[in-house]
């Protein structure tokens, strides 16, 4: 763990940091607030991930993902995909259940969209998917994110049903960090099948915020989607 640390380090980019900071709203009373970031590359972080993947224990990897560091909780949670997509049965449900309790410290969109679907979407894929509808009503951002996100295992695998169940529980939420998860993962919906998109839409379409809309119809023709967005 001090290695991977250390390593991070090397990389340091100032310059980056502001950047980081300002992009992922590490403000007072933005989502991200209290984030610190160290400037490191996602490609760098995924390299000393890698070197490292089989070498902490989840007593390190708890440590990192504790981290106020960002890119520290992201080598946690990159080692922790990397191990499960290599892992047996019983190393997939221990590295689930350590990420089902840490939900809370995969707090900023990249760290979600980075490992939500790869670990707890992966699991429940033939499993019982109740905790995910808990996680949509969550009061906590992040889970709340990590519940839709978590479908994109279940949409790769032709499964829409959950997707759009959430989806719909979803519609109400006020953050726009929701309203832009929502409509991406519609939107993956629609590439697989374009009519059980827009059977959702039709359905849905007075509920739907505007951001969720054009996400979701990001695919479609100019003139379909100005017809969408007209509402015609």
């Amino acid at each position: 763990m001090k290695q991977i640390k250390a390593e991070l380090r090397k990389y340091i980019d100032k310059e980056k940091v502001n950047i980081l900071q300002g992009f992922f709203k590490t403000g007072k009373g933005q989502y991200g607030e209290g984030d610190v970031f160290l400037g490191v590359s996602v490609p760098q972080v995924r390299k000393i991930a890698q070197d490292a993947s089989g070498r902490l224990s989840f007593g390190e990897l708890q440590q990192l993902i504790n981290s106020k560091i960002h890119e520290e909780r992201l080598v946690a949670l990159l080692i922790l995909v990397s191990r499960y997509q290599g892992g047996d049965e019983l190393e997939k449900e221990r590295i689930f259940k350590f990420y089902k309790t840490n939900t809370s410290r995969v707090n900023n969109w990249d760290l979600v969209d980075l490992s939500a679907p790869s670990i707890m979407g992966d699991y429940l894929l033939e499993k019982d998917r109740s905790l995910l509808y808990s996680l949509a009503v969550s009061e906590n951002l992040w889970e709340r994110r990590i519940a839709i996100i978590s479908t994109f295992a279940f949409i790769r695998s032709g499964q829409f049903e959950d997707t759009l169940k959430i989806s719909e529980i979803l519609m109400g939420d006020e953050h726009d960090l929701i309203h832009k998860a929502v409509g991406w993962m519609l939107r993956e919906v629609g590439k697989r099948d374009r009519k059980v998109l827009e059977e959702f839409l039709r359905e849905n379409y007075s509920n739907l915020p505007r951001t969720t809309l054009r996400y979701a119809i990001e695919r479609f023709g100019v003139e379909e989607r100005k017809r969408w967005l007209l509402g015609l």
